[in-house]
């Protein structure tokens, strides 16, 4: 049994809160356990210079965490002047998730922006806001496909993201953060609804692993995706 009783396959609590902000054509308040992370999605009626004038949208994502969002207060990045690498990388990985699954031609010059807004952290705020994310984009896009703005969904497929890791050799799935800061190996696991790896992100923090412990790890990371599709699918209903 694990520090919250657990057993070594199980997720957290999953909670979804639709509509959360009326103000966004989509969003969504996610909880993972304790981790919770506010998503909202605009839909604006442009596209970045590269992309202008060639037919095709674009799907991008912010990412921030609260102040006291952890155990101690961390200073707003705004008060430092520049985002950390950390924010960098997650928004780019957050984007990259959704944009994996969005036929931008379909979508049209516009762009869907992604605001992930962590609350509470306690382990798997990245893979949360990638879940939570998809969620809000996939309300926020149904509108308009409703409202006959957009003629077809261009989602073409689910995707969400789960952590897995390996605590004294034992392959454990969905990792609170006292979990992860222990872990011999933690990974991230990105996944359609297909099944099809969008991206992993696996480092030996301790120990190395072999190729058996890797497998074990893809197939827990399989099962806690699968289970967060389900979830999705309560709310986003895709053609």
């Amino acid at each position: 049994m694990r520090l919250d009783g657990r057993r070594p396959d199980e997720m957290r609590p999953l909670r979804v809160e639709p509509d959360f902000q009326l103000t966004a054509e989509g969003s969504v308040l996610i909880s993972v356990g304790h981790t919770r992370v506010l998503c909202s999605a605009s839909v604006e009626d442009a596209v970045p210079s590269f992309l202008r004038g060639g037919g095709q949208g674009w799907v991008t994502a912010e990412y921030s965490m609260l102040p006291r969002a952890t155990v101690t207060r961390t200073p707003r990045e705004v008060k430092k002047g520049r985002e950390s690498g950390r924010t960098m990388e997650i928004q780019r990985l957050i984007g990259r998730a959704l944009r994996a699954v969005v036929d931008m031609k379909a979508l049209g010059e516009r762009s869907v922006v992604l605001d992930c807004d962590v609350l509470q952290a306690d382990g798997g705020t990245r893979t949360t806001a990638i879940t939570g994310a998809f969620l809000a984009m996939g309300i926020a896009i149904g509108k308009l496909v409703a409202g006959g703005v957009l003629k077809s969904n261009p989602i073409r497929d689910y995707v969400a993201a789960t952590s897995v890791g390996l605590a004294k050799g034992v392959p454990i799935l969905d990792l609170c953060y006292e979990e992860d800061s222990a872990a011999d190996v933690d990974m991230n696991i990105v996944m359609t609804g297909a099944g099809k790896f969008v991206e992993l992100q696996a480092t030996a923090e301790h120990e190395a692993f072999d190729d058996a412990q890797l497998a074990g790890l893809l197939g827990l990371g399989r099962k806690g995706a699968a289970e967060l599709i389900a979830l999705q699918k309560r709310y986003v209903q895709l053609p």
